[in-house]
């Protein structure tokens, strides 16, 4: 049997069993709203522990991140910063969160914003924020997991053919099992992404080196610029370290206020095991650790390799190394691109319908019509993303580095409804339109850009300037409604 059939198969193997987990996992949950989008808030510490770890760990960890340890070196230190400090902020919020959740029975993000400010505008507003966040996420998935099928067959089966296939089973589990589906499955890819993980990443540089420690002296002698902190900017030349503080800044502000991840805050059981959660949830960054040394482990032997996200594969089938383990490769690249692709893609239909469609179309709903809806929204951005994937030719790095500044600008406003018993709707309206705009503008007009500094930092800039002046500007809010968010 040629090797690259045995490769297809573990990885057909893997989609198979990853459907399987997901259809099964779902069969217990309510019918309604709360089952499909919040698990019926249920969820214990070992699955909330992996539905956020391995949601954020998308093909960009698995492909990107050797690819940035391999291209610009210490560099790739900025996400384990990151995904160390980026739940942080929800140890303080996300009790406070998760109490309004289960007493007003909210299961989105929006759906605290707008009453806590009485606003439809703000639901609408977070709405078109998230949707245009996800979209690009989301599409980044399916093209990784094209590849993957392109390179396990050869070249034998298309991008657009292996991306299709890898998120017709993702959006069977989502639509069939909701929150549930994408809980358990990636429990699943978390579990074998961290093993593949380790293997690999303690395997390659011993290969290729003899071991880490030789590795990183080899590298110390002829190519000390790569583990020269801050390490180097996409262009090659070195990144200041303006550009790499306030990539970790806006990665932090961004990261708890993911609509697909603050939602999970919905899902814990109870306060003690969603504050045990991001306690422990640092210790997932060490799957990142192993998979920067494979891309430094690169450097020297595989020089040139473009596009430089190629590295880990272009190492792995370099190697002759077994089918099966190659096979397992590339069924952990899939693990990562759907552990995050599932969850953005459930998270994007109940924003559509709870914090769109809803609001722009009030009418009498029953819960079940409303889950629903929210299945076929799923189905619907699915095939959205999957069109922008392969067929469209827009720039999706500039929307994914719009997207994250975009994100970010929800954290002043949350902090805002939570602590800020002044904050008014308009202010937290035209804080988060200002925040926007000044992201574009800057992303925009090269001239504007400072020491390489993320222009989601000026806009938040923006945001907070102006949530503040436009609140203490325009009329409070009564103190009794507000006193069930913010106690006095």
């Amino acid at each position: 049997m040629p090797a690259w059939v045995t490769v297809f198969l573990v990885t057909v193997g893997y989609l198979a069993l990853s459907l399987a987990v997901g259809l099964f996992s779902g069969r217990k949950a309510s019918t309604g709203t709360e089952g499909y989008v919040a698990g019926d808030r249920d969820l214990g510490f070992f699955v909330l522990y992996f539905v956020l770890g391995a949601s954020i760990f998308s093909a960009f960890s698995f492909l990107g991140g050797p690819g940035w340890a391999y291209s610009r070196g210490a560099a790739a230190f900025y996400i384990i910063s990151y995904t160390s400090l980026g739940l942080v902020p929800m140890y303080f919020f996300g009790p406070r969160v998760a109490q309004l959740g289960r007493r007003f029975g909210y299961v989105t993000q929006a759906q605290l914003f707008a009453h806590r400010y009485h606003s439809r505008y703000i639901s609408m507003i977070l709405a078109a924020i998230s949707l245009t966040a996800f979209v690009p996420y989301l599409t980044l998935q399916m093209q990784g997991a094209g590849y993957v099928f392109s390179v396990v067959t050869e070249g034998r089966m298309p991008v657009w053919a292996g991306a299709a296939v890898t998120y017709g089973v993702v959006l069977l589990y989502v639509f069939r099992s909701g929150v549930m589906g994408v809980a358990w499955t990636n429990t699943f890819q978390g579990i074998l992404m961290m093993s593949l993980a380790w293997g690999l990443g303690l395997y390659l540089p011993h290969a290729l080196h003899g071991g880490i420690g030789p590795m990183f002296a080899r590298l110390a002698e002829t190519s000390p610029a790569m583990l020269t902190a801050p390490g180097l900017d996409a262009a090659g030349a070195p990144w200041t370290w303006g550009g790499y503080s306030s990539a970790i800044a806006i990665s932090v502000f961004g990261f708890s206020v993911w609509p697909h991840y603050f939602m999970k805050i919905y899902t814990a059981n109870s306060i003690a095991t969603l504050r045990k959660t991001v306690v422990f949830y640092p210790t997932f960054a060490f799957f990142l650790l192993p998979i920067l040394l494979i891309g430094f482990s690169g450097i020297l032997i595989f020089p040139n390799v473009t596009p430089v996200d190629t590295i880990l594969p272009t190492i792995v089938t370099s190697l002759d190394l077994p089918a099966v383990v190659v096979g397992l490769f590339c069924a952990g690249a899939l693990a990562a691109s759907m552990s995050s692709g599932d969850a953005i893609v459930h998270a994007a239909g109940a924003v559509a319908i709870k914090d769109g469609y809803r609001v722009l179309v009030p009418q009498v709903m029953d819960d079940g019509d409303e889950t629903r809806l929210i299945r076929w929204a799923v189905v619907i951005i699915g095939a959205v993303s999957y069109y922008v994937a392969i067929y469209s030719n827009i720039s999706l790095v500039l929307l994914l580095l719009l997207s994250y500044g975009f994100i970010a600008q929800i954290f002043p406003a949350l902090i805002a409804s939570l602590y800020w018993r002044r904050s008014t709707p308009p202010g937290v309206i035209a804080g988060l339109v200002a925040g926007c705009l000044t992201t574009v503008v800057w992303n925009l007009i090269p001239i504007l850009q400072w020491q390489q500094i993320h222009p989601g930092i000026w806009g938040l800039a923006a945001n907070t300037s102006i949530l503040l002046a436009v609140s203490l500007a325009t009329r409070p809010m009564d103190p009794t409604h507000v006193t069930d968010f913010i106690p006095a």
